[in-house]
């Protein structure tokens, strides 16, 4: 007869009341169940596990020996229940997400997609706002994280934050342009050139330092804080842009080719990535989301240049 694990965890039950009889108690059986069960391992290890007496059952040296490795055995399986009942799909809860405009539209949705077919049971609250109120929330514990252009974040003693994708501006230009027949353009070049700014995630600011940078003011054409209007005024010859490689596509929704140039002058990049609050436990879905958006950025890791 093999080993049960019905078996062990009754013999457990004995050994720790010293006593079958109150055993029985706790485990809803027969006493007759529980004797079967003792008598069964001890045939089964070829020892006598206990002595009984009088006033009840007390182990032998076998017993204490085998009562080691029965806590071990029990212990594995209980590892192993909860190890399964973490599967992905069993997973539930909460995870409260804040998010920027630019981001939203542009890296989140991947993010969220993933995350919900892997963790279908959680209920995902995404939190869209400027980004100086998405860092009061987090402060403040009313979100477990953000999706964020982390090189705009402010409160960096408060708040962690974690690169997962990095993006150089460059030029945007309309096919045909005159400009396009050269190679890298300085801002120089463009200080008589209408320009496109967008209104969004503080990127107007980008560009506006980097014309103070050169003394220079900047013939606005347009502000706008669409990202596809951006495209199609571009693309139509409205004015030009600059703006990080991540915004960019080939083609605006009406079917307009937009090139890119380089920029001679150094520009930052623009830095998308998770922020989370210091000092805060990290829930298991907030680790989860972190581990998922990690794992989503390895896969496409790229530095747009």
């Amino acid at each position: 007869m093999s080993i049960t694990l019905k078996n062990v965890r009754y013999f457990v039950a004995v050994a720790e009341m010293q006593s079958i009889s109150r055993a029985v108690q706790d485990l809803n059986v027969s006493q007759s169940v529980v004797t079967e069960a003792i008598r069964a391992l001890e045939v089964d290890l070829g020892v006598q596990l206990f002595t009984r007496h009088a006033r009840g059952m007390s182990l032998t040296h076998a017993g204490y020996q085998f009562l080691r490795h029965a806590h071990q055995i029990l212990a594995s399986v209980r590892h192993a229940r909860e190890a399964l009942s973490m599967r992905p799909d069993a997973v539930t809860g909460q995870l409260n997400i804040g998010v920027t405009s630019l981001v939203c539209g542009y890296f989140l949705p991947y993010l969220l997609e993933r995350f919900r077919s892997t963790f279908p049971q959680v209920e995902v609250r995404v939190v869209e706002d400027q980004r100086d109120y998405i860092e009061h929330l987090l402060v403040n514990g009313e979100l477990d994280a953000a999706v964020l252009i982390v090189s705009n974040v402010q409160n960096r003693q408060a708040l962690h934050t974690e690169v997962l994708q990095q993006s150089s501006y460059r030029l945007w230009l309309p096919a045909g342009h005159r400009l396009l027949d050269g190679g890298a353009v300085t801002l120089a070049d463009l200080a008589e050139q209408p320009l496109v700014a967008l209104k969004l995630d503080e990127l107007e600011d980008v560009a506006t330092a980097l014309w103070r940078q050169i003394g220079r003011k900047p013939q606005l054409a347009v502000r706008t804080a669409s990202v596809e209007a951006m495209r199609s005024l571009v693309a139509t010859g409205a004015g030009l842009a600059i703006m990080p490689d991540v915004l960019y596509r080939p083609w605006s929704l009406e079917g307009d080719r937009l090139e890119v140039l380089p920029l001679q002058e150094e520009t930052p990049t623009l830095e998308v990535g998770v922020v989370w609050r210091r000092g805060m436990r990290v829930s298991d879905n907030t680790h989860n989301f972190l581990a998922l958006a990690r794992e989503y950025s390895r896969s496409h890791k790229q530095t747009f240049s």
